[in-house]
Protein backbone atom coordinates (compact mmCIF):
# COMPACT_ATOMS: atom_id res chain seq x y z
CA UNK A 1 0.00 0.00 0.00
CA UNK A 2 1.03 3.68 -0.09
CA UNK A 3 1.78 5.13 3.30
CA UNK A 4 1.81 8.89 3.94
CA UNK A 5 5.81 10.04 4.91
CA UNK A 6 5.46 13.87 5.46
CA UNK A 7 5.67 15.77 2.33
CA UNK A 8 4.86 12.93 -0.31
CA UNK A 9 3.97 8.96 -0.09
CA UNK A 10 6.20 6.38 -0.13
CA UNK A 11 5.99 2.53 -1.82
CA UNK A 12 4.77 -0.34 0.07
CA UNK A 13 5.68 -3.33 -2.65
CA UNK A 14 2.25 -5.13 -0.59
CA UNK A 15 -0.27 -3.94 -2.92
CA UNK A 16 -1.48 -7.02 -5.33
CA UNK A 17 -4.78 -4.83 -6.89
CA UNK A 18 -4.02 -1.86 -8.94
CA UNK A 19 -6.96 -0.22 -10.99
CA UNK A 20 -6.30 2.40 -13.82
CA UNK A 21 -9.09 4.91 -15.00
CA UNK A 22 -8.28 5.88 -18.09
CA UNK A 23 -11.80 6.51 -20.08
CA UNK A 24 -10.53 8.52 -23.00
CA UNK A 25 -11.10 7.40 -26.74
CA UNK A 26 -8.42 8.39 -28.98
CA UNK A 27 -4.98 6.61 -29.87
CA UNK A 28 -3.17 9.23 -28.40
CA UNK A 29 -5.09 9.11 -24.88
CA UNK A 30 -3.28 5.74 -24.72
CA UNK A 31 -0.09 6.09 -25.80
CA UNK A 32 0.23 8.73 -23.60
CA UNK A 33 -0.38 6.82 -20.09
CA UNK A 34 2.02 3.73 -21.40
CA UNK A 35 5.41 5.46 -19.78
CA UNK A 36 3.01 5.32 -16.19
CA UNK A 37 1.66 1.66 -16.93
CA UNK A 38 5.37 0.62 -17.46
CA UNK A 39 6.63 2.17 -14.52
CA UNK A 40 3.71 0.56 -12.12
CA UNK A 41 4.19 -3.10 -13.80
CA UNK A 42 8.44 -2.37 -13.37
CA UNK A 43 7.55 -1.31 -9.28
CA UNK A 44 4.62 -4.05 -9.05
CA UNK A 45 5.67 -7.13 -10.88
CA UNK A 46 2.92 -9.38 -8.91
CA UNK A 47 0.46 -7.14 -8.81
CA UNK A 48 -2.75 -7.51 -11.12
CA UNK A 49 -3.58 -4.61 -12.62
CA UNK A 50 -6.67 -3.46 -14.19
CA UNK A 51 -7.25 -0.78 -16.68
CA UNK A 52 -11.11 0.70 -16.90
CA UNK A 53 -11.42 2.57 -20.18
CA UNK A 54 -13.96 2.80 -22.98
CA UNK A 55 -14.98 -0.78 -24.93
CA UNK A 56 -14.00 0.19 -28.31
CA UNK A 57 -10.25 0.75 -26.98
CA UNK A 58 -9.73 -2.59 -25.54
CA UNK A 59 -8.30 -4.06 -28.50
CA UNK A 60 -5.68 -1.25 -28.21
CA UNK A 61 -4.95 -2.35 -24.24
CA UNK A 62 -5.29 -5.68 -25.00
CA UNK A 63 -1.44 -4.80 -27.26
CA UNK A 64 0.07 -4.29 -23.45
CA UNK A 65 -0.88 -7.25 -21.58
CA UNK A 66 2.60 -6.95 -20.60
CA UNK A 67 1.51 -3.97 -18.28
CA UNK A 68 -2.42 -4.56 -18.19
CA UNK A 69 -3.44 -7.96 -16.90
CA UNK A 70 -7.36 -7.29 -17.09
CA UNK A 71 -9.79 -4.54 -18.85
CA UNK A 72 -13.09 -3.32 -17.63
CA UNK A 73 -15.49 -1.56 -20.14
CA UNK A 74 -15.90 2.05 -18.27
CA UNK A 75 -19.57 2.06 -17.67
CA UNK A 76 -20.76 5.38 -18.26
CA UNK A 77 -20.85 8.23 -15.24
CA UNK A 78 -22.20 11.95 -14.95
CA UNK A 79 -20.54 14.46 -16.29
CA UNK A 80 -18.15 12.30 -18.13
CA UNK A 81 -19.14 12.85 -21.53
CA UNK A 82 -17.45 9.98 -23.48
CA UNK A 83 -19.60 6.93 -23.04
CA UNK A 84 -23.35 7.20 -22.36
CA UNK A 85 -24.86 6.34 -18.26
CA UNK A 86 -27.23 4.17 -17.52
CA UNK A 87 -27.97 4.14 -13.64
CA UNK A 88 -28.40 0.69 -13.50
CA UNK A 89 -25.70 -0.50 -15.21
CA UNK A 90 -22.98 1.98 -13.48
CA UNK A 91 -24.88 1.35 -10.15
CA UNK A 92 -24.08 -3.22 -11.14
CA UNK A 93 -20.48 -1.96 -12.50
CA UNK A 94 -19.55 -0.38 -9.46
CA UNK A 95 -20.81 -3.16 -6.82
CA UNK A 96 -18.86 -5.64 -8.82
CA UNK A 97 -15.87 -3.54 -9.05
CA UNK A 98 -15.77 -3.32 -5.30
CA UNK A 99 -16.05 -7.12 -4.98
CA UNK A 100 -12.42 -6.86 -6.06
CA UNK A 101 -11.34 -4.95 -3.53
CA UNK A 102 -8.70 -3.21 -5.23
CA UNK A 103 -5.51 -1.76 -2.85
CA UNK A 104 -5.11 1.14 -5.12
CA UNK A 105 -7.02 2.94 -7.71
CA UNK A 106 -5.53 5.65 -9.62
CA UNK A 107 -7.67 8.21 -11.74
CA UNK A 108 -5.95 9.61 -14.67
CA UNK A 109 -8.78 10.30 -16.60
CA UNK A 110 -8.34 14.68 -16.25
CA UNK A 111 -8.68 17.36 -14.19
CA UNK A 112 -10.93 14.73 -11.30
CA UNK A 113 -13.52 16.99 -11.59
CA UNK A 114 -15.99 14.10 -12.57
CA UNK A 115 -13.65 11.17 -12.42
CA UNK A 116 -12.52 11.28 -9.19
CA UNK A 117 -16.12 10.85 -7.67
CA UNK A 118 -16.08 7.45 -10.48
CA UNK A 119 -12.78 6.35 -8.66
CA UNK A 120 -13.62 6.68 -5.54
CA UNK A 121 -16.70 5.04 -5.57
CA UNK A 122 -14.69 1.54 -6.79
CA UNK A 123 -14.19 1.05 -3.17
CA UNK A 124 -10.46 0.77 -2.82
CA UNK A 125 -8.67 0.90 0.17
CA UNK A 126 -6.35 3.94 -1.29
CA UNK A 127 -6.32 6.46 -4.30
CA UNK A 128 -4.11 8.90 -5.99
CA UNK A 129 -5.14 11.31 -9.20
CA UNK A 130 -5.24 15.15 -9.62
CA UNK A 131 -8.11 17.52 -8.06
CA UNK A 132 -8.95 21.34 -9.52
CA UNK A 133 -7.96 24.24 -7.05
CA UNK A 134 -10.87 25.56 -5.33
CA UNK A 135 -12.49 22.31 -5.00
CA UNK A 136 -12.17 19.18 -3.13
CA UNK A 137 -8.88 17.20 -2.40
CA UNK A 138 -9.65 13.60 -1.89
CA UNK A 139 -6.84 12.69 -0.39
CA UNK A 140 -3.19 14.91 0.87
CA UNK A 141 -1.61 11.84 0.62
CA UNK A 142 -2.51 10.79 -2.97
CA UNK A 143 -3.86 13.98 -4.70
CA UNK A 144 -2.25 16.65 -6.43
CA UNK A 145 -3.54 20.05 -7.94
CA UNK A 146 -4.08 19.40 -11.56
CA UNK A 147 -1.18 20.45 -13.25
CA UNK A 148 -3.16 22.28 -16.86
CA UNK A 149 -0.10 22.87 -19.25
CA UNK A 150 1.92 19.99 -18.06
CA UNK A 151 2.72 17.40 -20.84
CA UNK A 152 0.22 14.83 -20.98
CA UNK A 153 2.91 11.87 -20.62
CA UNK A 154 4.90 13.97 -17.50
CA UNK A 155 1.47 14.51 -16.19
CA UNK A 156 1.12 11.09 -14.56
CA UNK A 157 4.30 10.52 -14.21
CA UNK A 158 3.88 13.30 -11.93
CA UNK A 159 1.54 11.47 -9.83
CA UNK A 160 3.47 8.57 -9.76
CA UNK A 161 6.13 9.97 -8.43
CA UNK A 162 4.21 11.68 -5.95
CA UNK A 163 2.91 8.66 -4.49
CA UNK A 164 6.51 7.18 -4.15
CA UNK A 165 6.45 4.91 -8.01
CA UNK A 166 10.18 4.88 -9.55
CA UNK A 167 9.33 6.17 -13.02
CA UNK A 168 10.97 3.66 -16.09
CA UNK A 169 11.39 6.57 -18.42
CA UNK A 170 9.26 9.00 -20.23
CA UNK A 171 9.16 7.34 -24.06
CA UNK A 172 6.76 6.01 -25.59
CA UNK A 173 6.33 2.49 -27.08
CA UNK A 174 3.86 0.28 -29.15
CA UNK A 175 4.49 -3.34 -29.76
CA UNK A 176 4.29 -4.82 -33.32
CA UNK A 177 3.21 -7.98 -34.08
CA UNK A 178 4.23 -10.65 -36.51
CA UNK A 179 0.31 -10.54 -38.15
CA UNK A 180 1.01 -6.38 -38.27
CA UNK A 181 4.10 -7.20 -40.74
CA UNK A 182 1.75 -10.05 -42.55
CA UNK A 183 -0.79 -7.86 -43.15
CA UNK A 184 1.25 -4.85 -44.70
CA UNK A 185 2.84 -7.42 -47.27
CA UNK A 186 -0.59 -8.62 -47.62
CA UNK A 187 -1.62 -5.21 -48.29
CA UNK A 188 1.13 -4.47 -50.37
CA UNK A 189 0.17 -7.59 -53.21
CA UNK A 190 -2.88 -4.99 -53.84
CA UNK A 191 -1.14 -1.58 -54.03
CA UNK A 192 2.40 -0.86 -55.31
CA UNK A 193 3.55 0.11 -51.61
CA UNK A 194 7.14 1.27 -51.46
CA UNK A 195 9.78 -0.38 -49.27
CA UNK A 196 11.70 2.61 -47.86
CA UNK A 197 12.04 5.75 -48.99
CA UNK A 198 8.42 6.79 -48.44
CA UNK A 199 6.53 9.26 -46.60
CA UNK A 200 3.29 8.84 -44.42
CA UNK A 201 0.95 12.11 -44.80
CA UNK A 202 -1.87 12.17 -42.71
CA UNK A 203 -4.66 14.81 -43.15
CA UNK A 204 -6.96 13.72 -40.97
CA UNK A 205 -8.39 13.92 -37.06
CA UNK A 206 -11.19 13.46 -35.15
CA UNK A 207 -12.02 17.35 -35.21
CA UNK A 208 -12.75 19.42 -37.83
CA UNK A 209 -10.98 22.07 -36.58
CA UNK A 210 -7.58 20.13 -36.08
CA UNK A 211 -7.45 19.45 -39.49
CA UNK A 212 -4.86 21.68 -41.68
CA UNK A 213 -5.59 22.64 -45.24
CA UNK A 214 -5.57 20.07 -47.38
CA UNK A 215 -4.56 22.17 -50.15
CA UNK A 216 -1.72 22.51 -48.08
CA UNK A 217 -0.94 18.82 -47.41
CA UNK A 218 -0.96 18.44 -51.55
CA UNK A 219 1.73 21.51 -51.90
CA UNK A 220 4.09 19.60 -48.99
CA UNK A 221 3.54 16.12 -50.71
CA UNK A 222 4.16 17.57 -54.18
CA UNK A 223 7.49 19.10 -52.42
CA UNK A 224 8.91 16.14 -51.44
CA UNK A 225 7.69 13.64 -54.23
CA UNK A 226 10.52 16.80 -56.20
CA UNK A 227 12.53 15.26 -53.63
CA UNK A 228 12.13 11.82 -54.75
CA UNK A 229 9.98 10.40 -52.04
CA UNK A 230 7.12 8.77 -52.53
CA UNK A 231 3.99 9.80 -50.95
CA UNK A 232 1.15 7.31 -49.10
CA UNK A 233 -1.35 9.32 -47.66
CA UNK A 234 -3.19 7.24 -44.66
CA UNK A 235 -6.19 7.72 -42.56
CA UNK A 236 -9.52 5.96 -41.74
CA UNK A 237 -12.63 5.31 -44.03
CA UNK A 238 -14.39 8.81 -43.29
CA UNK A 239 -10.94 10.64 -43.88
CA UNK A 240 -11.01 8.96 -46.99
CA UNK A 241 -12.46 12.00 -49.03
CA UNK A 242 -9.59 14.33 -47.37
CA UNK A 243 -7.16 12.04 -48.94
CA UNK A 244 -8.71 11.56 -52.12
CA UNK A 245 -9.17 15.55 -52.44
CA UNK A 246 -4.99 15.70 -51.68
CA UNK A 247 -4.42 12.76 -54.10
CA UNK A 248 -6.38 14.82 -57.29
CA UNK A 249 -4.90 17.79 -56.26
CA UNK A 250 -1.00 16.62 -56.46
CA UNK A 251 0.91 17.18 -59.72
CA UNK A 252 2.89 14.00 -58.52
CA UNK A 253 1.28 10.49 -58.01
CA UNK A 254 0.27 9.50 -54.58
CA UNK A 255 -0.52 6.23 -53.05
CA UNK A 256 -3.98 6.99 -50.97
CA UNK A 257 -4.01 3.98 -48.83
CA UNK A 258 -7.21 5.75 -45.90
CA UNK A 259 -9.58 3.00 -44.72
CA UNK A 260 -7.00 0.34 -46.22
CA UNK A 261 -4.83 -0.34 -43.02
CA UNK A 262 -6.15 -1.25 -39.14
CA UNK A 263 -3.97 -0.11 -36.94
CA UNK A 264 -1.30 -2.43 -36.61
CA UNK A 265 -0.89 -2.31 -40.42
CA UNK A 266 -0.68 1.28 -40.28
CA UNK A 267 1.94 1.12 -37.13
CA UNK A 268 4.28 -1.28 -39.39
CA UNK A 269 3.95 1.39 -42.29
CA UNK A 270 4.99 4.20 -40.14
CA UNK A 271 7.59 2.15 -38.88
CA UNK A 272 9.45 1.97 -42.32
CA UNK A 273 8.34 5.08 -43.51
CA UNK A 274 11.07 7.77 -43.56
CA UNK A 275 8.86 10.77 -42.16
CA UNK A 276 5.39 11.43 -40.98
CA UNK A 277 3.66 14.67 -41.55
CA UNK A 278 0.29 14.72 -39.41
CA UNK A 279 -2.13 16.67 -37.51
CA UNK A 280 -1.89 16.42 -33.35
CA UNK A 281 -3.58 13.32 -33.35
CA UNK A 282 -3.42 9.97 -32.59
CA UNK A 283 -0.85 9.23 -35.83
CA UNK A 284 1.92 11.70 -34.04
CA UNK A 285 2.01 9.33 -30.49
CA UNK A 286 2.03 6.72 -32.85
CA UNK A 287 5.55 8.02 -35.02
CA UNK A 288 6.82 8.81 -31.65
CA UNK A 289 6.03 5.55 -29.98
CA UNK A 290 7.87 3.72 -33.28
CA UNK A 291 11.04 6.11 -33.49
CA UNK A 292 9.68 7.73 -36.65
CA UNK A 293 10.82 11.43 -37.22
CA UNK A 294 7.56 13.30 -37.73
CA UNK A 295 6.38 16.60 -38.36
CA UNK A 296 3.10 17.70 -36.30
CA UNK A 297 1.27 20.58 -36.67
CA UNK A 298 -1.39 22.24 -34.06
CA UNK A 299 -3.86 24.57 -34.68
CA UNK A 300 -6.22 24.89 -31.89
CA UNK A 301 -4.70 22.29 -28.93
CA UNK A 302 -1.98 22.83 -26.39
CA UNK A 303 1.44 21.87 -27.98
CA UNK A 304 2.67 22.49 -24.71
CA UNK A 305 0.51 19.18 -23.38
CA UNK A 306 0.39 17.14 -26.58
CA UNK A 307 3.41 17.55 -28.98
CA UNK A 308 6.21 14.86 -28.63
CA UNK A 309 8.95 14.93 -25.86
CA UNK A 310 11.74 14.37 -28.49
CA UNK A 311 11.75 17.84 -30.21
CA UNK A 312 15.06 16.83 -31.94
CA UNK A 313 13.25 13.72 -34.18
CA UNK A 314 9.22 15.45 -34.27
CA UNK A 315 9.18 19.02 -35.45
CA UNK A 316 6.23 20.90 -33.67
CA UNK A 317 4.25 23.84 -36.09
CA UNK A 318 1.70 26.23 -35.01
CA UNK A 319 -0.95 28.93 -35.73
CA UNK A 320 -1.57 27.63 -38.86
CA UNK A 321 1.93 26.80 -40.52
CA UNK A 322 2.30 27.89 -44.48
CA UNK A 323 3.02 25.59 -46.83
CA UNK A 324 6.54 26.59 -47.17
CA UNK A 325 7.20 26.28 -42.88
CA UNK A 326 5.95 22.56 -43.41
CA UNK A 327 8.06 21.71 -46.61
CA UNK A 328 11.09 23.13 -44.45
CA UNK A 329 10.59 21.05 -41.80
CA UNK A 330 10.25 18.23 -43.82
CA UNK A 331 13.28 18.83 -45.61
CA UNK A 332 15.16 19.18 -42.62
CA UNK A 333 13.82 16.38 -40.75
CA UNK A 334 14.71 14.26 -43.66
CA UNK A 335 18.01 15.34 -43.67
CA UNK A 336 18.59 14.84 -39.86
CA UNK A 337 17.78 11.39 -40.20
CA UNK A 338 20.12 10.75 -43.15
CA UNK A 339 22.56 12.67 -41.28
CA UNK A 340 22.28 10.19 -38.08
CA UNK A 341 22.20 7.17 -40.22
CA UNK A 342 25.51 7.62 -41.94
CA UNK A 343 26.68 8.65 -38.66
CA UNK A 344 25.70 5.39 -37.33
CA UNK A 345 27.04 3.41 -40.56
CA UNK A 346 30.39 5.29 -40.06
CA UNK A 347 30.65 4.38 -36.26
CA UNK A 348 29.23 0.85 -36.81
CA UNK A 349 32.45 0.49 -39.70
CA UNK A 350 35.43 2.18 -37.66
Amino acid sequence: MVQNSGSSPSLDLNLKKVVVVRSLPGLGDMLCIVPALRSLRSALPDARITLIGLGDRRFLAERYNYYIDEYLDFPGFPGIPECSFDPRSTLKFLVQAQQQEFDLALQMHGNGLHSNSFTLLLGAKLNAGFYLPNHINPSEDGFLPYPEHESEIQRYLHLLKFIGIPLQGDYLEFPLRQTDWQGLEALSQFHQIPSKNYVCLHPGASLNEKRWSTDGFAAVADALAKQGYAIVLTGTSAEAELTHHIAHTMRFPALDLAGKTDLGVLAALVKNARLVICNDTGISHLAAALRTPSVVIFLNTDPQRWAPLDSQRHSVLVNPPTPDAVICAAIAQTQQEAYEANHLSSTLCT
